[in-house]
């Protein structure tokens, strides 16, 4: 992978990062409280989803510290190693805890009778995301630690 790309993807996680504090700081309030005055009977969920959105980017940055951890692997010509391995299992840890994040949290709403079927579906997105990033790090997980056991057995015969 040229330097190019790599600082490319770098730069997206970084934007990434910083789009997601944005939301968090600026949007997820002001989101809140105006659900809050606009369904009243919903009212006292406003503290509990915002902290339990809260609580969600917890792994997602971590996730997001272990690609940029993992793109320094690429870039050092490592990403054939033991460490990128276990970094893209940690990715994959990570939208696991996301994904059961979500789901308890849209079980919990159902439960109270109060899944609004807009916070549905937007939760059911960030679910499917979360699962497919889970799937798609396990298979590269998998493909890389084969990838890894082929090029030890290549370096032990030559």
């Amino acid at each position: 992978m040229g330097k190019g790309q790599i600082i490319f993807l770098k730069f997206t996680v970084y934007l990434i990062g910083v789009m997601i504090v944005s939301l968090c700081i600026f949007a997820l309030p002001h989101l809140a409280a105006q659900s809050a005055a606009v369904y009243p009977e919903y009212a006292y969920l406003e503290y509990p989803v915002l902290i339990g959105l809260y609580v969600t980017v917890i792994p997602f940055f971590f996730a997001l510290y272990q690609a940029l951890k993992l793109l320094g692997y690429v870039d050092k010509n490592e990403s054939f190693s033991k460490v990128a391995v276990h970094r893209i299992g940690l990715i994959k840890y990570a939208a696991i805890i996301i994904s059961l994040m979500y789901a308890l949290g849209m079980l919990i709403l159902f439960i109270v009778n109060a899944l609004h079927p807009g916070i549905g579906l937007v939760g059911l997105l960030i679910l499917f995301i979360s699962v497919v990033i889970a799937v798609f790090t396990a298979v590269l997980q998998s493909l890389l630690s084969n990838a890894l056991q082929i090029k030890r057995e290549n370096d032990l015969t030559i």
